[in-house]
């Protein structure tokens, strides 16, 4: 297979047999992200280079190392979005949101591009759901988008799910932590893996989250962040438990969970399921409470998640949860010759208009191959125009399923018909 008919090494084709599968969770998300308030944004999937330098942070694996990033013809240094909380962020103040009703809150779908070894679940592109709250302190922020995470993929039927937690402290109390980190680490030095090492002195916190069984083994003995929070996040952390409680969402706490981006502060978050293995991850976030600053606005708290849909649709499929199949057609016009073509189109468009999935032969079949075209199409039901059926002005609706036949007016057709989702 050449270049020119082989998609993009870690790009996939989302082909029509799919499709259905992608629309489901989309409208599921849709509803649900409308049920909890929160209104849809859409943001360019190129930005500025630097709203990541500065927003996601420089010392990042996305980037030193996973974005796409590229001169255009301007001279201007612009990346394809590695993921989505910065550019709603810059779209925030941008747009001047922070002037309306706090807190604003945004859901969004977007797709998503970084540059790391392709492997099940995990794509260079790739597809995210994301929501942010801007504007509120309160923990309950932070409780109310788990939950509305907790309740979609619970009802979508994702198996044997659990919910992580942790608090990565603040800028009080995080040097504190990073101080204690090192210190520990520098006894383990030697034996960590290269990425790590250069992890050391730049970002630490990321040594908890390696995947190298020598780097775990280490972390586990390492001190945690809970030990060293100052007292304001130690009384959040508690009453994010608090919320989540009263939301009725079970949760576990994990000390090792401290995400991958700079902007976090406080709560860190994980939806994980052992359907895909080490990959397991299908939804991550937490709070970032000075992520508008660093931007060049006001000093206003965020909080929110990415959600990913190829991971989420391999986790459903490894779950055995069921996607409702796609809508078939309802109906396949079938006529006999060109005399009956203008009366056929005319009821295509009449059965379309009432709502109705109808097709109509464009390929020039007779009216056996016609018949076979229906099956294939899975059509339900075939609306037949023959010489008899001009003249009485009456269409001949067959059922495929069952065989049955009745005559109809063209006018009744789609009645008759009737349509099932």
């Amino acid at each position: 297979m050449t270049m020119l008919t082989q998609a993009p090494k870690g790009t996939k084709d989302i082909l029509p047999g799919d499709v259905y599968k992608w629309q489901y969770l989309e409208r599921k998300f849709r509803e649900i992200a409308a049920g909890y308030g929160f209104l849809e944004i859409r943001t360019p999937v190129i930005e500025h280079t630097e709203l990541f330098e500065r927003g996601i942070g420089g010392a990042t694996d996305v980037v030193e190392k996973q974005m796409y990033t590229f001169e255009d013809y301007g001279g201007r240094s612009i990346t394809l979005r590695p993921e989505g909380t910065a550019g709603a962020a810059r779209a925030y103040l941008e747009g001047k949101l922070y002037a309306g009703v706090r807190p604003a809150k945004y859901w969004y779908e977007t797709s998503c591009f970084r540059y790391e070894k392709p492997q099940s679940g995990r794509l260079r592109e790739f597809h995210q759901f994301g929501v942010e709250n801007f504007g509120s302190h309160d923990m309950l922020a932070d409780a109310e988008v788990i939950a509305l995470a907790d309740e979609f993929l619970r009802g979508l039927g994702v198996a044997e799910l659990s919910l992580r937690i942790n608090s990565i402290g603040c800028p009080v109390c995080r040097p504190v932590y990073r101080k204690q980190l090192m210190e520990y680490l520098s006894g383990h030095y030697d034996a960590l893996c290269d990425t790590c090492k250069s992890r050391y002195e730049k970002n630490p916190l990321r040594v908890l989250d390696c995947k190298s069984p020598v780097c775990q083994g280490i972390a586990a003995g390492a001190p945690v962040m809970l030990d060293a929070l100052c007292a304001e996040c130690a009384e959040d952390f508690a009453a994010l438990q608090t919320g989540l409680n009263a939301f009725g969402v079970g949760f576990e706490i994990d000390p090792m969970i401290v995400r991958g981006l700079d902007y976090y502060t406080k709560t860190a978050f994980e939806f994980v399921s052992d359907r895909i293995g080490a990959q397991g991850t299908v939804c991550g976030g937490g709070r970032y409470d000075h992520l508008i600053r660093e931007l060049g606005g006001d000093d206003v708290p965020g909080v929110g998640f990415g959600m990913g849909i190829e991971r989420l649709l391999l986790v459903l499929s490894e779950s055995g949860a069921e996607i409702p199949a796609a809508r078939r057609p309802d109906a396949l016009v079938v006529f006999l010759n060109e005399e009956a073509r203008g009366e056929a189109l005319r009821l295509v468009k009449s059965l379309r208009g009432a709502g109705l999935i109808a097709e109509i032969d464009t390929a020039g079949r007779n009216m056996k191959g016609q018949f076979k075209y229906a099956d294939r199409i899975g059509a339900r039901c075939c609306a037949v125009l023959g010489e008899e059926e001009l003249r009485s002005r009456e269409a001949t609706v067959k059922n495929m399923e069952t065989g049955e036949q009745v005559r109809v007016r063209f006018e009744d057709a789609a009645s008759a018909i009737g349509r099932r989702d």
